[in-house]
């Protein structure tokens, strides 16, 4: 299976995502704000090899635009401006954010879904979404 493009995903469901937010080291306020938004992801293939990634919510609008395997700086929740890479592995979107705590963002798509994990040292978070 490969990636599904130009397609959304609204948010179903979350486990330890306010635990990873607290890591992170997002104050309190976000944190509640962020963990009961619902919201709707997208990944757009805009070229030959660039792509963007959009997530829309009431809370907070975010686009991101990348080549696979080309660095670049991208404006976390904390507020750091830390380096990324994103690379595609069959139907797998792997996202590696650097900085003072590095994450690592795995999301695996099927027809209907997507499933995230994160990763920020030894905590794990992970997050459902449903086709819509």
């Amino acid at each position: 299976m490969s990636i599904p493009f130009n397609r959304k995903y609204k948010l179903e469901r979350s486990e330890n995502f306010d635990e990873f937010l607290k890591e992170l080291g997002v104050n309190f306020v976000i944190r509640k704000m962020a963990s009961s938004t619902t919201s709707t992801v997208e990944l757009v293939k805009e070229g030959d090899n660039e792509y963007s990634f959009n997530t829309i919510s009431s809370f907070r609008t975010q686009s991101i635009k990348f080549q696979p395997g080309v660095e670049f700086i991208e404006n976390r929740m904390d507020g750091e401006e830390v380096p990324c890479i994103i690379t595609f592995d069959g139907n797998k979107m792997i996202q590696e954010q650097k900085g003072r705590k590095p994450i690592t963002m795995v999301r695996t798509f099927t027809d209907d879904e997507l499933y995230l994990t994160i990763k920020i040292g030894d905590l794990e978070a992970r997050r459902w979404f449903k086709a819509c």
